[in-house]
């Protein structure tokens, strides 16, 4: 069963779209169980959506120029997700992309397992960290980019990382988690948009990651959203926001 919801903006709100063009557009794409969990208390890889939500997944990757994942993310999984389906890399052939979107892994410290299936991948990959992190991989070929970008703290610069990223050509990124990242992201005001997945479980637990992570939001603080679509595909719903940015 399948049925599709396209709702009206709401003509009575001025609300900014896009990212203003100094920077790539981001979409975070994620899958949550009915209660707002990305994983289980675990931590481990989540794989509780359907065959319809991984083909929605590869559909959205295949529209980026740059997939953004973090480390935890990585370490739960071990590998990304590669475009497969011969439809999708004919659309980016066509649009004189190449075949796979640049990987790019996220971490401030950049403590990764260099025997992650993922290395061995047939994908671009960049990696986004620290002057601190960046120097552990420095001189070898398992990243083809090393993005050091960081704030007086020692903290990734987001702002300046995504002005790097706009300058090497990547207009348009998917965020495939976790938690961590995006809540880092949304604090920078650098997402546009969300696909989530809503699976038919519940999972509980209140160490379970969700789709923003960290300390949280003030409700008077929280980024509103509009819904732009709406999708129920057998019992899984995707719903497509855009993230208000209101004019002053």
């Amino acid at each position: 069963m399948y049925r599709l919801f396209q709702l009206e903006a709401d003509l009575n709100i001025k609300a900014k779209v896009g990212s203003g063009g100094d920077r790539p557009t981001t979409t975070v794409v994620l899958a949550m169980s009915v209660d707002g969990k990305i994983a289980d208390t675990s931590r481990a890889a989540a794989r509780f959506g359907s065959a319809h939500d991984k083909a929605h997944l590869e559909q959205q990757v295949a529209q980026a120029d740059g997939v953004l994942l973090g480390a935890g993310t990585l370490r739960a999984y071990g590998t990304t997700l590669r475009v497969v389906q011969s439809g999708l890399l004919e659309q980016r052939q066509q649009q004189g992309k190449p075949l796979q979107p640049v990987q790019i892994v996220c971490s401030r410290s950049a403590t990764i397992d260099p025997q992650f299936p993922f290395f061995r991948q047939p994908v671009p990959r960049w990696l986004l960290t620290t002057t601190a992190g960046a120097q552990q991989w420095q001189g070898g070929e398992d990243f083809e980019r090393i993005l050091a970008v960081e704030t007086a703290t020692g903290k990734i610069d987001w702002q300046a990382a995504f002005q790097q990223l706009w300058t090497l050509g990547l207009k348009n990124l998917a965020v495939l988690g976790g938690g961590t990242l995006v809540a880092s992201l949304l604090e920078a005001d650098l997402v546009d948009e969300l696909w989530l997945t809503v699976c038919p479980l519940l999972l509980g637990g209140a160490t379970a990651p969700t789709p923003i992570d960290g300390v949280g939001l003030m409700t008077a603080l929280a980024p509103r959203l509009q819904l732009l679509e709406a999708r129920t595909i057998d019992d899984e719903v995707f719903l497509h926001y855009q993230v208000r940015r209101f004019e002053i």
